[in-house]
């Protein structure tokens, strides 16, 4: 009888793919699941879970905070796999370099338009741009730069384009199509968030989906909505039918959404240019400053604006949101991001509050669907570009060892906008290509069995 690296015993095995629902033991080597099996397995290490869910771990589409801090915290909630793909890089090469043997997940990123716009622009902004970055119109010349350097993103193995539209108003129609045009050469998804946002003319998220369908069409570059619910407030049921109906059409769209009623984004950002209270909404005291979770005044808006730094927006019906999350159409994904403790509590809770809130307690969604939508959806969007892909977001033989492993009966969320880090209970183990990274709660040290995940380039 061959000894496995690690044994996981009597647990319940769930595998989004093939619908495989039932008690096993599973056996691990090198990384890859070996085995799934009513019979007796031997390993040098073995994990008790019986009475758990063993399933893939969370394959998260879109996580800013790409560092120890970050992975530590979204380990917990049972990520496996974290990519940065809606802002995404510039220096992709370097990027990976810098994480190659340190992370405690997987990782990824796109190359990203933003950054590319902002190098091109000579843009001093850090996540978001201020300057031309943001208020420039691209000369032809300078369009062809980002082109350039996009394709050579790609070439080095990135795994998207990242858009981020809503940064950058100065971005043109004709800009944003030809950053299309380079992501269909490359056969690459485009992540976007767009510049469309909410109910309300003029520049609606209704006119931001309708744009990009069309340059996906056109150019014929997949297309991947970033937070739709986000984006979409009131909107939002009739974005989900926009997508529908393209998808009906043959239309390469895919979304995704987060179970918060609240989003994040720097303050400087062009965003909350004047006019924001109108056309979104909403006024400065829904609006919290992530560092000390004070909510805003005038005063302390433009205060804040100088220094810039994230800043929490309670903008979102708890109704819409619910409805996106259980939307067949839509994927999970956290759009975390934490620095020094602070920040969103989406970044440590998002997928334990799917699994606890949306499926013990409001029983809106079953526990297959919603490991679909946090592991297999995910997966799936990346594989045609990025092979890699076709062994995540699995619980089978053959595929990944990335693991998540949580008590149905106990997983919740409880990271607060005060407190975000606050870990979930009821996710005990995590294992990342086989190695326990999370064991009975505990974040193990010394380990960094994280792999950067990366297209093939060309």
């Amino acid at each position: 009888m061959a000894v496995f690296d690690s044994v996981l015993t009597g647990g319940r095995v769930m595998d989004p793919e093939s619908g495989t629902d039932r008690l096993a033991n599973v056996g691990i080597s090198d990384g890859v699941i070996g085995a799934i099996t009513s019979e007796t397995l031997e390993g040098h290490d073995s994990i008790d879970a019986k009475g758990l869910v063993v399933a893939p771990g969370a394959v998260d589409l879109h996580s800013h905070g790409q560092d120890d801090e970050n992975y530590r915290v979204q380990a917990l909630d049972g990520v496996t796999t974290a990519l940065e793909l809606e802002l995404g890089v510039l220096d992709v090469d370097g990027w990976y370099g810098e994480r190659l043997g340190n992370a405690l997940i997987n990782f990824g990123a796109s190359v990203g338009h933003i950054p590319v716009r902002m190098a091109v622009m000579n843009d001093p902004g850090d996540m978001a741009p201020v300057a031309d970055g943001a208020y420039k119109a691209a000369s032809e010349a300078q369009i062809k730069e980002m082109q350039e350097l996009l394709h050579r993103g790609l070439r080095s193995g990135a795994l998207a384009i990242g858009f981020v539209l809503a940064l950058a108003p100065a971005v043109s129609r004709w800009e944003a199509l030809e950053m299309f045009r380079v992501a269909a050469h490359h056969g690459a998804n485009c992540h976007v968030h767009m510049r469309g946002m909410g109910h309300k003319e003029p520049l609606t998220s209704i006119e931001g989906l309708s744009e990009l369908i069309a340059a996906s069409v056109t150019s014929g570059a997949p297309l991947h909505l970033d937070h739709v619910n986000s984006s979409g407030q009131h909107a939002v049921p009739e974005l989900l039918q926009m997508i529908e109906e393209g998808r009906s059409h043959g239309v390469d769209v895919t979304t995704e959404c987060y179970p918060y009623t609240a989003g994040m984004a720097p303050i400087e950002a062009a965003m909350f240019n004047e006019g924001w209270t109108d056309k979104f909404s909403l006024d400065y005291g829904d609006l919290e400053w992530a560092d000390t979770g004070e909510r805003l005044t005038a005063s302390s808006f433009a205060e804040y604006r100088e220094i810039g730094g994230m800043v929490i927006a309670h903008s979102m019906r708890q109704d819409l949101v619910d409805a996106t999350v259980t939307s067949p159409l839509t994927a999970i994904a956290s759009d975390g991001y934490l620095k020094a403790g602070k920040g969103h509590p989406r970044t440590a809770g998002t997928y334990s509050k799917v699994l606890g809130h949306y499926v013990r307690e409001s029983r809106v969604l079953s526990l297959m669907d919603a490991i679909r939508k946090i592991a297999l959806m995910p997966a799936q969007r990346m594989e045609s570009l990025a092979p890699a892909f076709k062994k995540k977001g699995r619980a089978s033989v053959g595929a990944d060892a990335d693991l998540m492993v949580f008590d149905p009966a106990k997983v919740i969320d409880h990271s607060t906008y005060r407190e975000p880090t606050l870990p979930p209970e009821g996710m005990l183990h995590v294992l990342v290509n086989g190695v326990p990274v999370v064991r009975n709660g505990a974040v193990q040290e010394g380990v960094s069995p994280g792999r950067g995940i990366r297209a093939p380039g060309a």
